[in-house]
């Protein structure tokens, strides 16, 4: 697209002013903010910025939950020509001082006390660090520190000099070329030091507008911003393609009411990982069990009815008369109450990435009624590389390419794709760009995979974590961790999972249990607990997970190239892993090596045939103190079936 991200700011202020750019909701109400005057208010932040001294092509740090003068600061910075660079506002201070001096900061806009005590703190390790706004000024009152001072101080310095000279902020927005770098993000660094992904106005408005004719997208939808903004996800559906379609985005109060906030919007346009899906999912079973038998039986007739009909429906398959008028029923009686309930009552199209979806879980929205699609991308490829159409919606693919995609897969396995939004490279760092982009532009993705008859695109596996077994009956076998991983997790009952077994005798596996689920299964069978440590170590909660662990390799046993990844071997871990604790990275991926090192004693215990094994770990709090928690784990052995021969 030949324009730019303050240009379509500018274009919708003045083609329709008094509609609504963006809500939010403050202290129960929700406000909104019309086009016209979010357009004033980028103007009056962008001439304070410019009198605070930022230049053109230089960075300016953002860091907060979405809020509308946040956005408004991101657009100000871009028509300067500056680059937003959003961090993620639950980091430690600690890993906010790489970005900050990789990309060489001077200025910070942040949105709270909790952000600006984080950059004080780690102020003397960032030299060039000069000046910090805040958004929310609760509880900064009495803060004395230099360059410490409000958005509305900025603003109105802002106005004063906009009013002085009126054309400043237009002349600024017009020096703009859609190839100037519109932002950077920096990756989730799961091997090392993050890397800031350049990616200019083009290539995020190019797949912004694709994705957006993909699902014929209007101005009419409405889209609830609730997760990260430094997320590229985040930031192409609630920024990039809410500026080339001009919709509305609503900002929940906090992330705690995001859920009441879900229902009161009730979005058209939704995305979220399957792990919001699986909450939700798990909320709604964890209800339905506490519910009286009429309901619990009405329930379940009707979901069995939605299981084997509404996925059919949702593709436009011919369905009998019979089978539509009952679920016509269903629809009143159980499928519409929960759409409402669950706050999708009004959404016509939502997404999930980032990691595959259980089958059964992917079922159960399309059986009710909501077109759950999945898309594949990364933040690289501004996200949309392949999306499902809707009469093709499957769990084992993620979709087709879109306008503007060229896929390939390489002699190893490996995606390789061709984008028109594609970054511009790795900020200061041309050797990891070299490592990624081809000079005919092709995109190493790392991703293992290969595209079906049907011409969608199935994803195995990392490159990198594509093993083999090594040694023992299944010598030789491949060994895919994450597949593995995943099969696990789509039961409700377990929430994370860190497989291994490259170049070792057999597959062993660290399970995380999810509390609320098993919390509310111990509780029906009066099960007493102490919490998660001890929850996780009940003897009837290790036959839980040993239930799944074998339906899992049953699985597993059916296809020819992964029978040799069963699980032999399992624990339960005494502790949720945690970003903050450095075992997941801020989009909560698994950094599975750094918790192979850490927990490198149970890795040997499950390896060397123990039955159970004491393990003490140092954990974080939220106020940022320390703490130890310790305890005997047991290790169980699970059943591993023969492969099964399929007949010629």
């Amino acid at each position: 697209m030949e324009t730019t991200f303050p240009k379509l700011l500018l274009q919708h202020a003045a083609q329709r002013p008094a509609a609504a750019a963006m809500r939010e909701k403050e202290y129960g109400i929700w406000q909104t903010l019309t086009w016209s005057a979010l357009a004033q208010l980028a103007r009056d932040l962008a001439c304070g910025l410019h009198q605070a001294g930022v230049q053109r092509g230089e960075h300016v740090v953002v860091i907060g939950a979405n809020r509308p003068r946040l956005y408004a600061t991101l657009l100000a910075t871009q028509a300067l020509g500056a680059v937003p660079v959003p961090l993620y506002q639950d980091a430690a201070s600690a890993e906010c001082v790489f970005p900050i001096n990789n990309a060489e900061v001077r200025f910070a806009v942040v949105e709270d006390q909790e952000q600006v005590d984080k950059l004080l703190e780690v102020r003397a390790q960032c030299p060039r660090l000069q000046a910090i706004w805040y958004d929310d000024p609760r509880g900064l009152r009495n803060y004395d520190e230099p360059g410490l001072g409000s958005l509305d101080s900025l603003a109105a310095a802002g106005r004063e000099l906009g009013q002085r000279d009126p054309g400043l902020f237009q002349r600024e927005v017009d020096q703009a070329s859609p190839d100037d770098v519109a932002a950077m993000f920096f990756t989730s660094g799961t091997t090392g030091n993050p890397k800031g992904v350049m990616h200019s106005h083009r290539t995020l408005l190019d797949r912004a507008r694709a994705g957006a004719d993909f699902d014929h997208l209007t101005e009419r939808e409405e889209v609830l911003a609730y997760l990260p903004p430094a997320w590229v996800g985040q930031n192409i559906f609630s920024y990039a393609q809410w500026l080339a379609c001009g919709y509305i985005v609503n900002c929940p109060e906090s992330a705690g009411t995001v859920a009441i906030d879900l229902k009161e919007i009730g979005p058209t346009y939704y995305f979220a990982p399957p792990r919001v899906f699986e909450g939700l999912l798990t909320t709604v079973m964890i209800r339905m069990e506490d519910a009286g038998a009429v309901k619990r039986w009405l329930f379940h007739r009707c979901m069995a009815l939605a299981r084997r009909v509404g996925p059919a429906l949702m593709d436009r398959q011919p369905v009998g008369l019979f089978d539509r008028l009952a679920y016509r029923l269903g629809d009143l009686l159980v499928y519409g109450p929960l759409r409402n309930n669950l706050g999708f009552s009004r959404v016509r199209v939502a997404y999930t990435a980032g990691e595959a979806i259980g089958p059964d879980l992917f079922t159960f929205y399309r059986s009710i009624g909501i077109n759950l699609k999945q898309l594949y991308g990364s933040t690289e490829t501004a996200v949309f590389v392949c999306l499902q159409p809707d009469d093709q919606a499957r769990a084992d693919t993620v979709g087709v390419p879109i306008q503007g995609v060229e896929i390939k897969v390489a002699d190893n396995g490996e995606i390789l794709v061709r984008s028109p939004g594609l970054l511009k490279g790795y900020y200061k760092n041309a050797q990891a760009t070299a490592e990624v982009l081809t000079n005919d532009g092709w995109y190493h993705t790392s991703d293992a995979g290969f595209i079906d008859a049907q011409g969608h695109l199935k994803i195995i596996d990392r490159v990198k974590d594509v093993g083999r077994l090594a040694g023992g009956p299944n010598d030789g076998a491949m060994f895919a961790p994450k597949y593995v991983e995943n099969k696990l997790k789509f039961f409700p009952h377990i929430k994370e999972v860190v497989a291994l077994g490259d170049r070792r005798d057999q597959v062993c596996v660290m399970v995380n249990i999810d509390f609320d689920a098993v919390g509310n299964w111990a509780e029906r069978r009066n099960l007493p607990y102490a919490g998660y440590t001890d929850l996780a170590q009940k003897p009837e909660v290790y036959d839980l997970i040993k239930e799944c662990v074998e339906k899992v390799n049953a699985d597993l046993a059916a296809d020819a190239r992964l029978a040799g990844s069963q699980v032999s071997r399992f624990l339960v871990l005494h502790k949720e892993l945690d970003a903050d604790d450095g075992e997941l990275t801020r989009t909560n991926k698994v950094r599975r090596g750094y918790i192979g090192e850490k927990y490198q004693v149970l890795v040997e215990a499950l390896y060397g045939g123990r039955s159970e094994q004491y393990i003490e770990t140092q954990v974080k709090f939220e106020d940022g103190r320390t703490g130890m928690v310790s305890a005997t784990l047991r290790i169980v052995d699970a059943k591993t079936f023969a492969p099964v021969k399929v007949a010629a």
